[in-house]
Parts: structure tokens; C-alpha cells; sequence
């Protein structure tokens, strides 16, 4: 059981991940013996490297001050959200994707993936963002300084909704830990497990590692070892 839920998760569970799964299987398991038998199994998590920075946050456009001040929490949907960039490299070149988080339960709400790191990648994650859950009344709207986020363009649509809209502090990932942390789990359980020939072969992945496991099925500690829509389907 534990081999057959090593490879569901895409080799991601860890020792408290694992024994949760266990559990929810109705195997009475503690942390110890899950670690043991992952150990003599020879069963472990690949580690993360190091990934290229996308924040670009080297323009003239207007920045807004940090709301947010690194509260990831929220009691219900709908009240923060986060969003950021990141890339994987293909043999065609660099991949883009852009999301969006929902900081209650880490749910991916938006996303988008293009060739270029430009506004309209940012655009089109808020749009699904906004077209799957429309924001309520003083929801926050927290992103790095990258350009295509300080744009005239990604702001009239944020002011349209009605957002708050604060922004991390020059330089600092922690600002933005939410997202920093989506894609260096990301690219550890998924971009960084093989080549990718095409452009089209990564997006496809992404799609399929968002829609088929990060949402609906990977646990987060912060979430009590739930996965975000059961965090959410408790809260409703």
C-alpha cells in the first residue's frame, strides 16, 4: 500500500503525508513505523534544487504597499489570494506559468502558461481566477512587483472587481511564500522528474498535476493533511 500511494502522490509523500493516507485507508500506523518501512523499502522523497527567478520587477510602473505582512491564513475561501510566475526550461526553451492561489485552502484557481513573461500570461490566471470565483467584497489581491502584475492593464481589471491589492517588498520571496512554496513543490514532484522535448508536453503535465492531483488530492500540513477542495468542502 504504501509503494502503490508512493507512486499516486508522484513520489511526493513524505513520512507524515504517508501515514496520513494510511490512515484514511484504515491502517492503525504512526509516523515511526510509516518511516521505517518507507527506510527499509528504500522509499523517499527526490529532493529540490535551485529555480530561476521570475519576479522582473525592474520597470517604472506604480507598486503598492504589503498588506498582507506574510498572513497566509484566511478563515474562508474567497477573502486572500496570491499569485506569482515561474518556468520550466524545454528543449524548445523556456515554458512560463503563471497562478493564482486561494490562501485558505491553497487551492489553485487560476493559471496560465505561455512562451513569453509578459502581461498577458499574468492576465489570463486572473481571468480564470475571477471567472471561477468572483471575489468578494475587500478580497486581497497579493502578487510580487513583477511588471506584468504592476501593469495599467492587470490593475484596471483588479480595481473592476474591487480588490485590495498589496505587493511584496522589493526582492523578498518570503512576501510571497504562498506561491514560492506551489512552485518549488512543483517543480520537485513534477518539472524537475524528466526532460521535457516540447512546450506543449510541459503545459500538458502542469495541467493534468493541477487538475488531477495538487487540488483534489495532495495533502498540506498546513491544512490539517487535507487536500484543498476537501479543506474546502469541510468549510462550506
Amino acid at each position: 500500500r504504501i509503494r502503490e500511494q508512493f507512486r499516486l502522490s508522484l513520489g511526493s509523500d513524505g513520512r507524515p503525508r504517508m501515514t496520513e493516507e494510511l490512515k484514511e485507508l484504515g491502517f492503525d500506523i504512526g509516523h515511526r513505523r510509516a518511516g521505517r518501512l518507507m527506510r527499509e523499502n528504500r522509499i523517499a522523497v527526490k529532493r529540490n534544487r535551485k529555480f530561476k527567478a521570475t519576479a522582473g520587477s525592474n520597470h517604472s510602473f506604480n507598486i503598492a504597499p504589503n498588506l498582507l505582512n506574510r498572513d497566509f491564513c484566511a478563515d474562508l475561501p474567497n477573502q486572500k489570494r496570491a499569485g506569482g510566475t515561474g518556468c520550466v526550461r524545454t528543449q524548445e526553451g523556456w515554458l512560463y506559468l503563471a497562478v493564482i492561489l486561494d490562501l485558505h485552502s491553497r487551492r489553485v484557481i487560476g493559471w496560465a502558461v505561455s512562451n513569453r513573461r509578459k502581461r498577458g500570461l499574468a492576465i489570463r490566471a486572473l481571468n480564470m481566477a475571477i471567472a471561477l470565483r468572483g471575489p468578494s467584497k475587500g478580497c486581497i489581491h497579493h502578487t510580487d512587483r513583477g511588471s506584468q502584475y504592476c501593469s495599467h492593464d492587470y490593475q484596471k481589471i483588479l480595481r473592476r472587481h474591487g480588490f485590495k491589492v498589496p505587493m511584496s517588498g522589493t526582492g523578498n520571496c518570503y512576501d510571497n511564500a504562498a506561491v514560492e512554496t506551489f512552485f518549488k513543490t512543483l517543480k520537485a514532484e513534477l518539472l524537475w522528474q524528466r526532460s521535457w522535448e516540447t512546450r506543449r508536453d510541459a503545459g500538458m503535465a502542469i495541467f493534468e498535476y493541477i487538475n488531477g492531483f495538487c487540488n483534489p488530492r495532495r495533502r498540506h500540513s498546513a491544512l490539517g493533511w487535507e487536500s484543498p477542495l476537501a479543506y474546502e468542502r469541510k468549510a462550506a
